[in-house]
């Protein structure tokens, strides 16, 4: 006898995590099914759900005042939904063959199995921690759910000193330099890579790093870390290099994260290169009918490429979520993949990036053209206007657009989005140029920058057949 008949005919979605993706399925499938047609259970390890990671370099440093605002849905709330949603719960084991989990009540340590119909795995994905010595000692932080944001905010609260020093120069490590910087801290950024923003090709990210400099954080290239130093009372008091010592009453490691897959690669799940789970472009998890899988624990399609990539963001799970509860819930969606298009921030200055990098180019094979401009947000006699560099790499031959990489003050960043549709849909720099952009003097110059770049790539491509 099945599972799904022993409770009659409802059925039972299990969904682990309790984040962006899992709790975007389980609401989009009671969206699609009454209570007395799926029972969902969700089990979070956390005691949030429903909030935006990204969003914690900006409450740290005292922009987003509440941490409850980085809160979209209380448990309360989705509780109220007929979900049945276990908080402080982890899942330690997935038997795919029994349909089931085996789950942990980390209060009183307890463990049962639940028997699944369907089962959503929405894990995340966990900060990088190297196997440094003193990584795990008293004030060395990570910074990926709220409550590691509150971890640090202790922290900040009650030490004396005020120099920090933030391990790696990607999304996270950038902002949370500015936050600690909003904080009153002396900041210095450790970073092993040539550039800050490894996500951006060295020129571009030279740019942020003079960028950072002038915003007082001390910029630090080329420097592997190969310790954390501890006092005489067990606490950070320094980050060490092959050849320096950085001192430090509190440290942040920006270094990146990787798909948590722990339990799918116990259970046996497909995962690709990077770690991730694979999956279809309905997100079932492949060779399984009734798992699926979304948000920072899946690799996903790269639309430019053609390869698989892991690509940890919101916007991907949100809608992964989506999906998966469409799905889960008896209808029919798909999730085609991503350009990668992202955008940050380090004070005034806005970055922004889609598409791919010259080495990402270059390491799928593509022969390609880049051009790189200077202009400006508006109109250059408009009052405010401020300086852009836009970078454009187009296919040799083709002119097909590959990526596009922005670097600029207020009005840069979100010019991306026009390089992320022309990428989705595959136009060549030419098609980019007919354009019809909105202009008036408050907002672009005659020639947007982003149409600018696209000419010179066209013409550069062209002079290349």
């Amino acid at each position: 006898m099945s599972m799904s008949r022993t409770r009659g005919t409802r059925e039972r979605l299990v969904v682990i995590g309790g984040d962006a993706a899992g709790m975007s399925a389980a609401s989009q499938a009671r969206r699609l099914n009454k209570p007395d047609e799926l029972e969902i259970v969700a089990f979070e390890r956390g005691t949030f759900t429903s909030y935006s990671a990204c969003g914690i370099p900006y409450w740290v440093g005292g922009d987003v005042p509440d941490r409850d605002r980085l809160i979209a849905r209380t448990p309360e709330e989705h509780r109220a939904r007929d979900i049945d949603l276990r908080l402080r719960t982890e899942v330690t084991e997935i038997d795919p063959d029994g349909q089931r989990v085996r789950a942990r009540d980390l209060g009183s340590g307890a463990e049962s199995w639940t028997s699944y119909d369907k089962l959503v795995i929405a894990t995340g994905a966990r900060p990088i921690r190297p196997g440094l010595p003193g990584v795990d000692a008293p004030g060395v932080h990570g910074v990926q759910t709220l409550d590691d944001g509150q971890a640090l905010l202790d922290t900040l609260a009650r030490t004396r000193g005020r120099r920090a020093v933030v391990v790696g120069a990607g999304y996270i490590g950038v902002e949370m330099a500015e936050a600690l910087i909003n904080r009153g801290y002396e900041v210095t950024v450790v970073n092993r890579g040539s550039e800050p923003m490894s996500t951006l090709d060295p020129d571009m990210g030279r740019l942020v790093h003079e960028a950072m400099e002038g915003l007082g954080i001390t910029m630090v290239n080329d420097a592997e870390v190969t310790g954390v130093l501890t006092g005489d009372d067990g606490r950070v008091r320094a980050v060490a290099t092959e050849d320096r010592e950085f001192p430090a009453d509190v440290v942040v490691l920006g270094i990146g994260v990787r798909p948590e897959t722990t339990l799918a690669r116990a259970a046996g799940l497909p995962l690709g290169t990077h770690r991730g789970l694979l999956t279809d472009r309905s997100m079932r998890v492949r060779g399984y009918e009734n798992i699926w899988a979304g948000g920072d624990c899946v690799e996903v399609l790269d639309l430019v490429s053609g390869q698989q990539r892991h690509i940890p963001l919101g916007t991907h799970a949100n809608k992964h979520g989506q999906v998966i509860g469409t799905n889960a819930g008896g209808g029919y969606a798909t999730f085609p993949g991503v350009v990668g298009t992202a955008v940050s921030k380090v004070c005034d200055l806005e970055i922004a990036r889609t598409g791919l990098r010259e080495k990402d180019a270059h390491r799928v094979g593509l022969r390609f053209e880049t051009v790189t401009i200077e202009s400006t947000s508006r109109a250059g006699y408009y009052p405010n206007s401020s300086p852009m560099t836009v970078k454009m790499l187009a296919e040799h031959r083709t002119g097909r657009l590959l990526g596009v990489q922005i670097v600029g003050r207020e009005g840069a960043g979100k010019r991306v989005d026009i390089a992320a549709v022309a990428l989705t849909a595959g136009m060549t720099a030419e098609q980019m140029t007919t354009l019809d952009l909105g202009y008036a003097p408050p907002f672009s110059p005659v020639w947007d920058p982003i149409l600018v770049a696209a000419r010179k790539a066209a013409a550069k491509t062209r002079g290349s057949l």
